[in-house]
């Protein structure tokens, strides 16, 4: 099967998921091609079935704002057209559904039919799409595509009790490659962080108001009342020169780091004994999963689809989004015994097991067999 992938390549959750997708599907024989502004940021080694087709945006005084929507749709007719793809799956509403759409109908009159599969990841849905001046695009172009996916089981309800959907909607969760999740702690990376061989805590995130970052210093303070730790903060965005001057202001800055953007974040994570995730709204929570693959348990905020990943005492904890004491507690429950935190780390590498890509990826082939077999019936 030939198959375009449209997503932001970016280090957020959407574009890690749809290049490892792509690349999975890649090894499993497919041919993937990438359709994007940049080349996505995992999409780091060389495949004969993997394709970069960049999206280039002519700069013109007339524009206030390049009209990137359109560049991508006449992009993608012309890749489906020469490349012969039997299928689009486009991550993200907006503008990556709305421009398919466009390709679509453009390619009709070439008597070209190709389908397109659109995954909701979250943002698009939960923030961007409850935007009035967007709310009829994103409704219209879920409706127009041809096979509907949500990342999980609270998404899909988000979907659907916010926007007028007549399409059924397939939760597929996010998935791990244990590949490359499965390392050895790096002692003398260990020693370098924690010294004294303290707990190591970690956050990754893009560092936005809807992580609240805020609360991860918080609830770091408050341990670090009770027992000696580490924290390290991996990932940039608007809201790290609050988080930064936070520390500042609780007098943590000699045991926080923060790393900025890290490829290689498996390695980071296979140090750490704990990963703080205390955000105001997560769709799945990708990098949740990530720290799990590690053995890493999770204290998380009990919003979104957290709940169907991190198993509230089992793998970690689920608390009220702002409740930092909690968090705190739980922590300290946690990292205080070393027997609790052995069957944490236990249970949670468990538990990500379930979410491994050789159980997510045959989904996404036979869903992408489904709606190729809609569309020829239609077709005649």
């Amino acid at each position: 099967m030939k198959i375009g992938i449209v997503c932001y390549p970016t280090f957020g959750g959407s574009g890690v998921v749809a290049t490892e997708l792509g690349k999975a599907l890649a090894g499993n024989g497919h041919q993937v091609h990438f359709i994007t502004y940049s080349q996505p940021a995992r999409l780091d080694f060389f495949s004969a079935n993997l394709f970069y087709h960049e999206v280039t945006i002519s700069k013109y005084p007339l524009f206030d704002f390049p009209p990137y929507e359109l560049a991508l749709a006449s992009k993608l007719v012309d890749v489906v057209r020469f490349e012969k793809l039997d299928l689009l799956h486009v991550h993200y509403a907006i503008p990556h559904a709305s421009a398919a759409f466009m390709a679509k109908q453009i390619l009709r009159t070439y008597g070209i039919e190709i389908p397109v599969v659109t995954t909701l990841h979250g943002t698009d849905i939960t923030l961007v799409g409850k935007d009035p001046s967007y709310n009829p695009v994103v409704t219209f172009s879920i409706n127009q595509s041809d096979g509907v996916t949500a990342v999980s089981e609270n998404l899909k309800k988000d979907t659907l009790n916010h926007f007028e959907i007549n399409k059924n909607i397939k939760v597929i969760p996010n998935f791990i490659d244990f590949n490359r999740f499965s390392l050895k702690p790096r002692a003398h990376f260990k020693k370098a962080i924690a010294p004294n061989d303290e707990p190591i805590l970690v956050h990754t995130s893009n560092f936005r108001r809807v992580k609240r970052t805020g609360d991860v210093i918080r609830v770091f303070k408050k341990i670090q009342e009770k027992m000696r730790c580490k924290l390290l903060m991996v990932g940039d965005g608007p809201d790290r020169v609050n988080a930064e001057q936070l520390c500042r202001e609780l007098n943590v800055c000699e045991d926080v780091r923060f790393l900025g953007k890290q490829e290689a974040i498996e390695e980071i994570l296979s140090v750490s004994d704990l990963f703080l995730m205390p955000s105001e709204s997560e769709s799945f929570g990708l990098a949740a999963l990530e720290a799990m693959a590690c053995g890493v348990p999770v204290i998380s905020s009990n919003t979104g689809g957290l709940p169907e990943l991190n198993v509230h005492g089992v793998t970690g904890f689920l608390d009220q989004v702002g409740d930092v004491n909690a968090m705190a507690e739980h922590a300290l429950h946690i990292l205080g015994d070393p027997d609790h935190l052995e069957r944490f780390k236990a249970a949670a590498l468990e538990r990500a097991k379930d979410f491994e890509l050789g159980l997510i990826l045959p989904i996404y082939e036979q869903y992408y067999q489904e709606v190729l077999d809609k569309l020829h019936e239609k077709v005649g």
